[in-house]
């Protein structure tokens, strides 16, 4: 604890850096997988491919994934952004597609029925039902995230995880220590954020 009581400006700039990198995957990840949940909803033949897809980019061990990635992307904060994008795709497509699967037939018919268009629907009735599942997926997205963008710090992302990685080469527990604990207590807070944000949706 003696770094963290030491250097706390250094852990709260690494901390804001961790969670930029955080916060910029997970937009990036809501922003492409939603639609796919959606595009698998509306076409059920999608439903196998994309989810094998985004299945096997989820099995892709981290360092494996980094090590492609870095031709294309190099070094840093893009190529952590990128990789949390490839492992949040599954769990946000799967959720936004069950969420919008659990909607009632009955409810899409009295919808029809109202004159709402297809789209009306979509945005009007089926997503805000679908949202705390959807919402659900995002939480786990995100809490994984946090853990990305630790390892990501061995590509020169940056953030906390540099901590981690400088104790594990001085053979330092202290260092291991103030990037660990602001790890733990940043997904922690993210989790209980949007599983606050979860549960409100869903009463």
């Amino acid at each position: 604890m003696s770094y963290l009581a030491a250097h706390p400006w250094s852990v709260i700039a690494l901390l804001l850096q961790h969670l930029l990198i955080v916060a910029s995957g997970l937009a990036l990840s809501v922003a492409i997988a939603v639609p796919l949940g959606i595009l698998v909803n509306t076409l059920r033949v999608l439903e196998l491919p994309i989810m094998l897809v985004t299945g096997l980019m989820y099995l892709v061990p981290s360092l494996a994934l980094f090590a492609f990635l870095i031709p294309f992307t190099g070094l840093g904060t893009k190529t952590a952004i990128v990789a949390q994008v490839v492992y949040s795709l599954l769990v946000i497509v799967r959720n936004t597609f069950a969420g919008l699967s659990a909607v009632p037939n009955a409810i899409r018919e009295a919808a029809t029925g109202n004159g709402l268009t297809a789209a009306q629907r979509l945005w009007l009735v089926e997503l805000p039902m679908a949202l705390p599942v959807i919402v659900g997926g995002v939480r786990v997205a995100a809490v994984m995230g946090v853990g990305i963008a630790s390892i990501a710090a061995y590509v020169g992302a940056g953030g906390l995880g540099t901590l981690v990685f400088r104790g594990i080469a001085t053979v330092d527990s202290d260092l291991i220590l103030a990037g660990t604990l602001p790890i733990v207590a940043l997904a922690l807070s993210i989790d209980a954020t949007l599983r606050f944000a979860e549960s409100r949706l869903s009463a």
